[in-house]
């Protein structure tokens, strides 16, 4: 989770084992502020029967195309996604989640956290 206007991390949530982002987003709602506005892209299909206050672009069916109204639409929404791709790119120049992680599983998150503190460190010195 990020804060849209700063790009600063709020919160991180990590598992050592596999899970869809979705599915440790669920396991993960008590973390999320109320009155929080969420910014999901494709994979989270479902969102709003569990979080009504999101957007996410919306995907096109096997057989048709999306309307050019449509694709303006999900235009408009990943021009505010942008940011945390961004903050994405960021951190993979730490090489922790571009990879397997290879080191103990006990560490995962503390090692994330450091991460995050010092990227969040860094845009804090701009």
């Amino acid at each position: 989770m990020i804060h849209d206007k700063t790009r600063k991390i709020l919160s991180l949530c990590s598992r050592h084992s596999a899970m869809h982002d979705f599915e440790l987003f669920k396991r993960n709602l008590n973390q999320i502020p109320a009155g929080a506005f969420i910014l999901a892209d494709k994979g989270y299909q479902g969102i709003y029967a569990f979080f009504a206050n999101s957007l996410l672009p919306l995907k096109a069916k096997r057989c048709c195309k999306l309307n050019p109204r449509l694709k303006i639409y999900n235009r408009e929404i990943n021009k505010r996604r942008i940011g945390i791709e961004h903050v994405f790119g960021k951190l993979n120049s730490f090489k922790i989640l571009v990879g397997r992680y290879r080191n103990r599983g006990k560490r995962l998150e503390l090692r994330f956290n450091l991460i995050a503190g010092i990227y969040n460190i860094e845009l804090s010195k701009k």
